[in-house]
């Protein structure tokens, strides 16, 4: 089944994760790095998860699962070993509109969490459908090793660059030159070599060379 592409914004929503292992673990790192409010079900948590708990990063309940827990989540996740509480926790979110996803279960989930990495504000993200999550993991790691730390810094002079043709050249096709030229200059290479000066001066000579087109016309 096809499956429809997306980013979701999980800033200050209330995301709830039932179970405290490992797996449980990994899925409360990445929600909370991407901001969310997040509340822990499980009768046990790993030291890390008891730690955040500890802290106040993390809402925590030590005790089974009931389907009150998702009285208010934007989304829900089941992380734990027992095939009756995910069920349970997959019935729960259906009655509430919740998004659910079931760790390893994909007949029970309304979306997957791919493989995925980030360079700054660049995600990349491999998706089998989740038929394949080894071969996704894989694939993540041939491209961390094809897109490297340099693409945090290239992103952020493409956004640049960017911004300031929106707000200085009226042009769509000035504009829609000059960040072509952008993406095949030496901007990328000169990243690379620890060049970020030249690579600067790439964004001004295209955005100079924008402006004095629309002039021009």
């Amino acid at each position: 089944m096809r499956v429809y592409p997306m980013g979701l914004k999980v800033a200050e929503r209330l995301c709830v994760v039932v179970g405290g292992g490992r797996v449980a673990e990994r899925k409360v790192d990445s929600l909370l790095a991407c901001g969310a409010n997040v509340t822990v079900v499980s009768p046990d948590l790993t030291p890390e998860l008891e730690a955040r708990a500890a802290a106040g990063e993390v809402t925590a309940f030590p005790r089974q699962f009931e389907p009150t827990d998702l009285d208010g989540a934007f989304l829900a996740i089941a992380a734990t070993d027992d095939r009756s509480v995910n069920e349970a926790v997959a019935a729960a979110a259906l009655a509430r509109r919740v998004l659910v996803n079931v760790v390893d279960v994909p007949e029970l989930c309304d979306y997957y969490v791919p493989a995925s990495f980030t360079r700054g504000e660049l995600l990349i993200t491999v998706s089998t459908g989740g038929a394949g999550p080894a071969l996704a993991r894989r694939l993540r790691e041939e491209l961390e090793g094809r897109y490297g730390p340099e693409y945090d810094a290239y992103l952020a002079l493409i956004a640049r660059l960017r911004d300031e043709l929106k707000s200085r050249v009226s042009s769509p096709e000035q504009r829609g030159r000059a960040m072509n030229a952008f993406l095949s200059s030496e901007a990328l290479s000169f990243l690379r070599e620890g060049r970020e000066g030249d690579a600067e001066k790439l964004v001004k000579e295209y955005l100079a060379q924008a402006i004095e087109g629309e002039t021009a016309i």
